[in-house]
């Protein structure tokens, strides 16, 4: 008799952004292909997110300013930082901004790739991804592999294509 062991290797990604950015409508959508009703997050969402046989361990986590200084605390072993940004809410974009290279300076995320969704994009007047890509400086970015894709959460268009420039970092350090 002999067992047949299947390993899979699960990649952790952190989901994070300000309050009502999308977060976890995105990670539902990841799921269910669905829009769900949600309220603000506190603590966090975990679900797993399984693409073309690669298992990403999705952690969804509270965006509120109080809950922000806690997000270091779910750095460790990721992998894949997914920052929701809000397309509309120009007024916060500075603070994106600030917690955005707060976490690059972190020692637990030194190896992380970046994917920024720039979401909301069915709204009038939002801005595009690369007026975001411009304000956050993210050609600057040199020591973290980042890409921008425009998104829309209720929707899921864009998703995919975020999901796919995941898989394909995979295993390329």
């Amino acid at each position: 008799m002999f067992m047949v062991c299947f390993l899979f290797v699960e990649h952790k990604v952190i989901i994070v952004g300000l309050d009502n950015a999308g977060k976890t409508t995105i990670l539902y959508q990841f799921l269910m292909n669905e829009v769900v009703h949600t309220s603000p997050t506190i603590g966090s969402n975990v679900e797993e997110i399984v693409v073309k046989n690669t298992h990403f361990l999705m952690w969804d986590i509270g965006g509120q300013e109080s809950l922000r200084s806690s997000w270091n605390t779910y750095y460790s072993n990721t992998e894949f930082i997914i920052l929701v940004v809000d397309s509309i809410d120009r007024e916060r974009l500075a603070i994106t901004k600030e917690e955005l290279y707060r976490m690059l300076a972190h020692e637990d995320l030194r190896k992380a790739a970046v994917l920024i969704f720039a979401n909301k994009q069915d709204m009038k007047g939002c801005m595009t991804a690369a007026e975001i890509s411009k304000y956050l400086t993210l050609s600057s970015i040199k020591d973290h592999p980042w890409h921008i894709q425009s998104c829309c959460a209720l929707t899921g268009e864009g998703l995919c294509q975020g999901l796919e420039w995941m898989t394909s970092r995979i295993g390329v350090r």
